[in-house]
């Protein structure tokens, strides 16, 4: 029998044994409160961040591992402003993150984007804070992506 593969989306460090784990592991006859705890100790540094999780059982062996996605730059950079949500039109500011914030987020996603610089992971990053309304630095983020291609600002 294949592998089965549960995918979900929870709040970093916060799985439980309810929706949308618990229900479908159930049926497989596997220990459903070790997979939660390993979810939960996988993704608790994540936490008050929604991360998408999968789940791979063989249901024969009734072996399983846990794979932990990267969160959203959207849900990372609202997270480093303590806010809920992006802008609700394009003149609204809603936080101002340093450049040190930026590079924070762009280590924490290095693996998942395509830049092959640091500088450039925090351009991708910079211009996800521009369709949010949010500024670096006390500067619009597209100034600021052209400080760092001239050589002017250092990643």
């Amino acid at each position: 029998m294949a592998d089965v593969t549960i995918a979900g989306l929870i709040e970093g460090g916060k799985a439980t044994g309810g929706p949308p784990f618990g229900p479908a592991l159930g049926p497989l006859g596997v220990p459903v409160n070790n997979i939660i705890a390993e979810i939960n100790n996988k993704t608790k540094q994540f936490e008050g961040v929604k991360i998408p999780v999968k789940v791979i059982v063989n249901p024969e062996t009734k072996e399983f591992r846990v794979e932990v996605g990267s969160p959203p730059t959207s849900a990372l950079i609202l997270k480093e402003l303590g806010v809920a949500a992006g802008a609700k039109t394009k003149d609204e500011v809603i936080g101002n993150l340093s450049l040190e914030q930026v590079k924070r987020i762009a280590k924490s996603k290095e693996a998942s984007m395509y830049g092959r610089t640091l500088e450039a992971k925090m351009r991708q990053v910079l211009g996800t804070c521009k369709s949010m309304g949010v500024k670096c630095e006390n500067e619009d983020p597209r100034a600021v992506i052209k400080k760092l291609a001239s050589g002017e600002l250092k990643a």
